[in-house]
């Protein structure tokens, strides 16, 4: 925990302050104690750094098991960076990485503390906003704790979808009202309800991060956007070929 706070505000965080200059807006609608699920959009790899800066509260999210669990100095060094950093690992001891997620938040909001997820379950490849997994409003329902819509502006110019690092702007994280889902309450296991929650919710964070959204999952959005591109590639390296062939010349 120590070592958290050393690299929120003394380390990590003042660098990032200083570099990127980041904005908030809404910080009023995080609650200052008691437990909280922040949802966001997901545009980068760097989201889970710039989030938590104007928090004045430990914001947790989860990672890979593989980062706690890989043996050797390299496992240990990745195991107390993402510890410090306010990760834990997905719980692996349910049938699902999904459900393993869910049971390490659900620890999470027990002690009081904020969880953050991306309901869309993997970063945006083109920037659009996709259609978000019920799990957001599973854990709500199971643990009867608010939900406040949140969405990061400008960290994909930071980090763009497939590089390390782009160029350097003035990224934007955005709180919402939170929302209360009380009245759907023993309902959890209605996958209409969770549907019609989950929806609620990414029409908040679309609404805040002003993107265009597209009711698919990113998943098979991105399966579609590399099959297309390569199905590209196959089409040109053909009409290639064959005008290689049609500027032969013709023995006479």
């Amino acid at each position: 925990m120590l070592i958290y706070w050393f690299l929120k505000y003394l380390s990590l965080g003042p660098l990032f302050k200083v570099v990127f200059r980041p904005r908030c807006e809404g910080l009023e609608n995080v609650p200052l104690e008691g437990p909280a699920i922040i949802a966001s959009n997901h545009l980068s790899y760097m989201d889970w750094l710039f989030t938590p800066l104007f928090i004045n509260r430990k914001m947790t999210f989860v990672a890979k098991a593989e980062y706690f669990t890989t043996p050797g100095i390299k496992g240990w060094l990745q195991k107390t960076f993402f510890s410090s950093v306010g990760q834990v690992p997905i719980d692996r001891s349910g049938a699902s990485a999904a459900e393993g997620a869910l049971k390490s938040a659900r620890r999470v909001l027990s002690e009081g503390e904020l969880f953050g997820i991306y309901p869309e379950g993997t970063r945006s490849h083109d920037g659009k906003l996709y259609r978000g997994k019920t799990g957001v409003a599973r854990l709500a329902l199971e643990t009867g704790v608010p939900v406040i819509p949140c969405a990061v502006i400008g960290t994909d110019v930071v980090a763009p979808p497939g590089k390390k690092f782009g160029r350097v702007t003035q990224p934007t994280v955005k709180f919402g009202k939170p929302l209360d889902f009380s009245r759907y309450q023993g309902m959890e296991n209605d996958r209409y309800i969770l549907r019609s929650i989950t929806d609620e919710i990414m029409y908040e964070i679309m609404m805040l991060s002003g993107q265009e959204y597209v009711d698919k999952y990113a998943t098979k959005a991105k399966e579609e956007s590399n099959r297309a591109k390569l199905d590209a590639r196959r089409a040109a390296r053909e009409a290639e070929k064959q005008q290689r062939v049609s500027d032969t010349p013709k023995a006479s």
